[in-house]
């Protein structure tokens, strides 16, 4: 999985926001505001390409959390960014 090039991540007044740029501009309206653990998340899949199961192993080892609730954070995490485009498998 990898981030689109057209979006960066941003920390404007304390908040994470994903923000648009390039053509993404005219195509997505709006802005993603991200929590600590979206913003881990878009780091590592800016970084390099990581499966689901590697995402979920960060966090865990990351963050005090159980395994089935990573699980469903990345999952729904990263179907967000899917469906706005934001994130693909190539």
């Amino acid at each position: 999985m990898k981030i689109s090039k057209e979006f960066m991540l941003r920390e404007i007044a304390g908040e994470y926001i994903v923000v648009p740029t390039g053509k993404a501009v005219f195509q997505f309206m709006g802005l993603i505001t991200l929590n600590e653990v979206g913003r881990f998340l878009w780091e590592l899949l800016q970084s390099k390409e990581y499966s689901m199961d590697q995402l979920i192993q960060k966090i865990c080892q990351s963050y005090e959390v159980e395994e089935a609730v990573a699980q469903s954070d990345v999952r729904e995490f990263i179907d967000a960014l899917k469906s706005r485009g934001i994130l693909s498998d190539d």
